[in-house]
């Protein structure tokens, strides 16, 4: 079982910035750990993965270049670094890990996810 806690969401204005960071605690190996993202009324949505333990990254074309997703792999936590932040980034956050190898952005391939973090942004 791999159980992941999310902190860092919280209200920013747009342009601003957060850092969100999911702790994991687990017993088993997982190669892709993930952040998704889900707003009302709409499907959740992957914003950024990282494979094997940081070898590969993915990200959804609406956030790159403005989010960096990263590991500490001494700590089994990932970051997702959000800045230049937009209202339309509204949404609850959720980290996710998977045991498939290359999961990407597919949250079908996840096994395990988080709370979920509130980061809102106001024009």
């Amino acid at each position: 079982q791999v159980q992941l806690v999310e902190s860092g969401g919280g209200s920013v204005q747009a342009g601003g910035s957060l850092r969100l960071s999911c702790a994991a605690s687990t017993s088993g190996y997982t190669y892709c750990m993930g952040w998704f993202r889900q707003a009302p009324g709409k499907e959740r949505a992957g914003v950024a993965a990282i494979c094997t333990r940081g070898g590969s990254t993915y990200y959804a074309d609406s956030v790159k270049g403005r989010f960096t997703i990263s590991q500490d792999n001494a700590k089994n936590t990932i970051y997702l670094q959000m800045n230049s932040l937009k209202p339309e980034d509204t949404a609850m956050y959720y980290c996710a890990a998977s045991r498939v190898y290359g999961a990407g952005l597919n949250k079908d391939w996840y096994d395990y996810w988080g709370q979920g973090t509130q980061v809102t942004v106001s024009s």
